[in-house]
C-alpha cells in the first residue's frame, strides 16, 4: 500500500514539474520584450506611427517643416492616438509656434519630451513611450 502512495507521488511530482518547465519554455520563448527588458525595434516600429509634414510658422516669422516619429506602449494606444490625429496635430502646431529659430538649431530633446507629455495627457488605453524627429526643415 505505502508502496503504491509513494509511486503515485512521484508520477504527480514529476508530471507537475515537466508541466512547469514546459510553461516556462513557453511564456520565456513567447515574451514580447528581449532578455534586456527593451522591446524589439519591430515592436518599436509596428507600435508607432510618423506624423504628416506639419508645416507652421514659429516665432520671429520664420516657418518651419517637421514631421515625428511617435512610439506608443501597444497596439491599442496606436489605435486611439491614430483617431486622436486631429488633437496631436493641434498639440503639435500649439507646441511649434511658440518656438523660436534657435530652439530649432539647437538640441529637440525638449521639444519631443513636451510633445510626450501632452499626448499623454490625452491618452486613455496606453502611453506614448516616446517622440523622435524623423525631418525637419527650417526656411
Amino acid at each position: 500500500m505505502k508502496n503504491k502512495v509513494f509511486k503515485t507521488m512521484l508520477i504527480v511530482l514529476g508530471s507537475i514539474t515537466v508541466i512547469g518547465v514546459v510553461a516556462l519554455v513557453f511564456v520565456l520563448n513567447l515574451s514580447e520584450t528581449e532578455a534586456d527588458g527593451e522591446r524589439s525595434i519591430d515592436d518599436i516600429r509596428e507600435a508607432s506611427l510618423i506624423t504628416e509634414d506639419i508645416t507652421t510658422d514659429i516665432q520671429g516669422g520664420d516657418f518651419v517643416r517637421i514631421s515625428f516619429r511617435i512610439v506608443t506602449d501597444g497596439e491599442d494606444a496606436l489605435h486611439e492616438l491614430e483617431k486622436r490625429d486631429f488633437q496631436m496635430q493641434n498639440i503639435l502646431i500649439k507646441e511649434l509656434a511658440t518656438m523660436e529659430e534657435e530652439d530649432f538649431t539647437a538640441d529637440l530633446t525638449a521639444l519631443e519630451e513636451e510633445l510626450k507629455l501632452k499626448l499623454n495627457e490625452l491618452m486613455n488605453d496606453g502611453q506614448v513611450t516616446e517622440v523622435y524627429t524623423v525631418d525637419k526643415v527650417l526656411q
